[in-house]
């Protein structure tokens, strides 16, 4: 694995190549990234992983500073899954030149973006910033970030002409989603967070047969939830898989949540 920290020198060492796959991280590197990584590579695609804790995205200057880092553990598993390329370019780097600014309309201010001020600008401009760096036919992203997801393809999917590759949510036996917060949570949070994803997957299950039905009591739910677990819910909804709008069951839908636990704040979907 070659490892490059400068814009100029993976411009010089990916030139060449026509079919390269794309990951973008901010470290913490996990199963979920791996799976990623993996279907990249499936595609016979030269992999370039990055990771790049991106302060725009950030709400809280306390949330940056204390967000997991281990760059020596992260490089070393990207070793072991033989990735082509790292990607660690500095913040001076990355925002050195200027970009297209963002603004996300009202009926995109749901769910995180309604709650969290100028994330998903500060996540849809390093992503530009990034893409205009790489270049990559395919770019691969988990659902578990659906939001996230369903934002870059729909403002920057054309402009790049980039294949949203969209992977599954990579789970642990205890069903909690992958995710690098996780870190920052003691065995009794993280069983909490188990026991209310095997609820919410189980709630799901029922969504199918009375969707209706269990939208119309899930405020019921969010109390419960949070009385039961000592944790704030910031939204549990219902929406369309493919525009996410509120309580749309004539198409495929999930169950959308996102919640704090300890001063640490967890999203997952169903």
């Amino acid at each position: 694995m070659k490892i490059i920290t400068s814009i100029f020198d993976l411009n010089k060492e990916i030139k060449n190549y026509k079919n390269i796959g794309f990951v973008p991280t901010m470290g913490g590197i996990h199963a979920g990234h791996s799976s990623l990584i993996k279907a990249s590579q499936k595609n016979k695609s030269k992999t370039i992983v990055s990771i790049f804790i991106n302060p725009t995205q950030f709400n809280k200057k306390n949330d940056f500073k204390k967000y997991p880092r281990n760059i020596n553990k992260d490089i070393a598993i990207l070793k072991k899954l033989n990735v082509d390329y790292l990607f660690r370019p500095s913040v001076k780097d990355v925002y050195r030149f200027k970009s297209k600014k963002f603004n996300l309309k009202k009926s995109d201010k749901i769910l995180c973006a309604k709650s969290r001020n100028g994330h998903f600008e500060g996540v849809l401009d390093v992503m530009n910033r990034l893409m205009s760096i790489i270049k990559s036919k395919d770019l691969y992203m988990g659902e578990k970030d659906y939001q996230q997801l369903y934002l870059i393809k729909k403002f920057l999917s054309k402009k790049f002409r980039v294949r949203i590759n969209s992977c599954p949510t990579v789970r642990i036996k205890n069903k909690v989603a992958l995710s690098t917060r996780n870190k920052l949570l003691n065995k009794k949070y993280l069983k909490i967070a188990s026991e209310i994803a095997l609820f919410l997957r189980k709630l799901k299950r029922k969504s199918k047969f009375q969707p209706s039905e269990i939208a119309s009591i899930l405020p019921n739910y969010k109390i419960l939830l949070e009385t039961k677990y000592n944790i704030k819910i910031d939204y549990l909804e219902f929406r369309d898989e493919k525009n996410l709008e509120l309580n749309n069951f004539k198409n495929k839908f999930r169950l959308f949540i996102a919640y704090n636990i300890n001063n640490v704040r967890l999203i997952d979907n169903f």
